[in-house]
């Protein structure tokens, strides 16, 4: 799957990466794929004992994935950010704001349009998709996340984009539980490509009636299935092997 979270097969080539990379990408690959628990302390130490490495690039690997909001500064230490359920819901309505203020400009001001070759490109990438066949994967929030960014950078506003991206910060350790399942991924490729057709055909009203629904029936699904792993982490507390 053509996510973020590739990395090279060449052994020789992957210890020829510079370590704060190497570390970044395994943990931020754990990170979405739920290996620990939101109870886990990451140190310097801790995390540089595991790697077998010296501070210094863990210090760099850890302040990206802080800054990447996947860890979450408290009590003196790092630790997997989980937001509350209250912050996610109000995330998700400003997430729907935002999203559908890129489709209400173009229809409130005829002279604002999409960019009709961004568009292009996301829909014969996700027809590529499509026809391969994409197993369900936690990563593949990495994709999802792009297409939303390219739906709406394609209206113009790159404040609005900025938001979007900050709001994805803060959702995504969350939002990795949508993605669990054959049908949430095939009806998330076909729901991207009609979005893409009724925006590209002008269907602006249609489009943007669509997108709500489409985002609306993640939030719901996501809530759902991360209430439980929720549960599931506080009955294991204690016996995270990571601890």
């Amino acid at each position: 799957m053509d996510t973020s979270l590739a990395t090279s097969q060449d052994p020789g080539s992957e210890r020829r990466r510079p370590a704060r990379i190497r570390v970044y990408e395994q943990l931020r690959a754990e990170l979405l794929t739920a290996a620990y628990s939101p109870f886990h302390r990451f140190t310097e130490e801790n995390v540089a004992e595991r790697f077998e490495l010296s501070r210094t690039p863990v210090r760099d690997a850890l302040a990206r994935l802080e800054a990447d909001g996947l860890l979450v500064k408290r009590d003196g230490a790092l630790y997997r950010y989980m937001p509350t359920l209250e912050e996610f819901t109000d995330l998700y309505e400003l997430r729907i704001l935002l999203e559908s203020q890129g489709i209400d400009r173009a229809i409130a001001d005829p002279t604002i349009t999409h960019e009709r070759a961004r568009l292009t490109a996301e829909q014969d990438l996700w027809i590529s998709r499509l026809e391969a066949g994409i197993t369900p994967d936690p990563g593949f929030v990495d994709a999802d996340e792009h297409f939303h960014l390219a739906l709406l950078g394609a209206a113009g506003n790159r404040e609005l984009v900025g938001a979007l991206e900050r709001v994805n910060r803060r959702i995504r350790p969350i939002r990795m539980h949508d993605y669990l399942t054959q049908d949430r991924v095939d009806a998330t490729i076909s729901e991207h490509l009609e979005i893409l057709e009724l925006v590209l055909t002008g269907r602006l009203r249609e489009a943007r009636d669509f997108l709500r629904t489409h985002v609306g029936q993640s939030q719901s699904i996501v809530e759902a299935r991360a209430a439980r792993a929720m549960q599931i982490s506080h009955m294991n507390h204690g016996l995270d092997p990571h601890r």
